[in-house]
């Protein structure tokens, strides 16, 4: 199976996760050197402009919203780690998640910028605080609104490291 994955473009010789078996493992970034690495993640939440309304106002059942989310974005980055299994501890010097209201949307725009001096990069920290932000906007508002929806969750940019620097194409 793991041959057959790789017959069309990459073998596993080419992937720095996959063992010459064809077995998953952790990179060794031992002989790297620390830089600085920057990582950019964004997404929506989508809701009915009834359920932005009352969020905007501070008329939810469970409170501050996205304070809440916010402070949930933050942590997760902080424990990627124990949520991604190849994911390296990094330390992280700077964790931030806007939350950002949206009208057209409806709903939210969900940005993390996450930071650090590290072998690796922290691409999956950012992705991880805006996935877990828009989990908690949800289960804050899904009194209010249980169709509401977490789309589009991607990497904006990424700075630093062996692979350069990368930034994403606007679809228009």
């Amino acid at each position: 199976m793991t041959q057959d994955i790789f017959s069309n473009s990459l073998n596993s010789s080419q992937l720095s996760h996959i063992t010459p078996q064809g077995e998953a493992q952790m990179v060794d970034v031992s002989g790297k050197n620390a830089t600085l690495r920057e990582a950019v993640a964004a997404g929506r939440v989508r809701m009915l402009p009834e359920t932005l309304a009352a969020i905007e106002a501070g008329n939810t059942p469970k409170g501050d919203v996205l304070s809440t989310a916010r402070i949930a974005g933050i942590m997760a980055a902080k424990q990627t780690a124990n949520l991604i299994p190849l994911c390296h501890p990094l330390p992280l010097q700077k964790i931030t998640v806007d939350i950002i209201p949206d009208s057209e949307l409806p709903g939210y725009q969900i940005s993390a910028t996450v930071k650090t001096k590290a072998e690796t990069g922290v691409e999956m920290e950012a992705l991880t605080a805006v996935s877990v932000a828009a989990l908690t906007l949800y289960d804050m508002a899904k009194a209010l609104e249980k169709t509401i929806e977490i789309e589009a969750i991607h990497l904006v940019s990424k700075t630093g490291g062996k692979s350069g620097d990368f930034q994403k194409i606007s679809n228009g």
